[in-house]
């Protein structure tokens, strides 16, 4: 119900930039640099300063800002409210999950919650863990889900479960002889990684530095955004990798990788996020409940242990 103006600058008014509004959006620049003017016209002021190919919300802008997430929030909650009415769970649910999550995880649950809910249309927005956090920040998403904790004070963390991380290796490789793994003995070996922004490297370069092993001592040959692409390289025998359990137990029980823990052992928190604020939907919140009750369940069938 919105104005869709509004919508329109709030995405450029988070994001400083027509271009990444736009691809958030799904619109054209051409179209979202429209809106903004006739907005602009509306209210007869310049809500954006533009200068050497950057932008800026100008002092009006930044009033329109307070107020269009105020009108968009209520509007939102209108529209969720007056549809809840009727006692049906439905509408679009708006899910970022880490590619690790997303890939290995989420599939299952997702598949459960729609076959619970046939009229829920859930849409899936996969990124690191830091991309995700910040598209739940900008309201852009309904929630997310995250390995660790998020650092952003505007949104809730809320932990699902455990999950170990583990070396993961070539069986032919020296590592794979190994019953566990010390963050020093890493060192010796060519190590592929995860790329700058996701959970897991955040967790692992913190796990070494608290172990007294720097990051930058590992012999990195190579920097990766997927989890698959990741196994793939680590088969051949390029290197090792430290990954998620749950990513590898197809090809550790075939045979093609190994897992190897490490000493002492890398845990840390899967969680999902979302907004602080005082109202959720009832969908948004049944998700949630659903998805954290299923997350633990699936990771503890994963290791044997019971569910964290």
């Amino acid at each position: 119900m919105a104005d869709r103006r509004l919508q329109v600058f709030h995405a450029v008014a988070k994001h400083l930039s027509f271009t990444k509004a736009a691809e958030a959006l799904f619109m054209t620049q051409p179209a979202v640099t429209f809106q903004i003017r006739q907005l602009e016209e509306h209210f007869n002021t310049r809500l954006f300063d533009r200068a050497h190919g950057r932008i800026a919300l100008t002092p009006a802008g930044q009033v329109a800002l307070e107020y269009a997430e105020r009108i968009l929030g209520m509007s939102a909650e209108l529209d969720t409210r007056l549809k809840e009415i009727s006692g049906h769970v439905a509408g679009p649910l708006l899910i970022g999950a880490s590619t690790t999550i997303a890939e290995f995880l989420l599939p299952q649950i997702l598949g459960e919650f729609k076959a619970r809910y046939p009229a829920v249309v859930p849409r899936l927005f996969v990124a690191n863990s830091e991309a995700v956090q910040d598209r739940v920040a900008e309201r852009a998403l309904d929630l997310g889900f995250i390995e660790g904790d998020s650092h952003l004070p505007s949104l809730v963390t809320d932990v699902c479960c455990d999950d170990e991380l583990q070396v993961v290796c070539a069986p032919a490789h020296p590592l794979a002889k190994l019953k566990s793994a010390t963050p020093k003995a890493l060192t010796e070996h060519p190590y592929i990684s995860r790329e700058p922004g996701s959970g897991t490297r955040e967790v692992i370069d913190h796990y070494l530095q608290k172990s007294g092993v720097p990051p930058d001592s590992l012999q990195v040959v190579m920097e990766l955004g997927s989890p698959e692409a990741l196994k793939g390289l680590v088969a051949t025998g390029l290197g090792f990798a430290i990954m998620s359990r749950a990513t590898v137990a197809k090809e550790t029980q075939l045979g093609q990788l190994v897992q190897v823990p490490l000493a002492p052992r890398l845990n840390r928190h899967l969680s999902v996020v979302y907004p602080k604020e005082r109202f959720h939907s009832r969908l948004v919140s049944g998700f949630v409940q659903f998805a954290k009750e299923r997350l633990a369940a699936l990771q503890g069938a994963g290791t044997g242990q019971p569910a964290a």
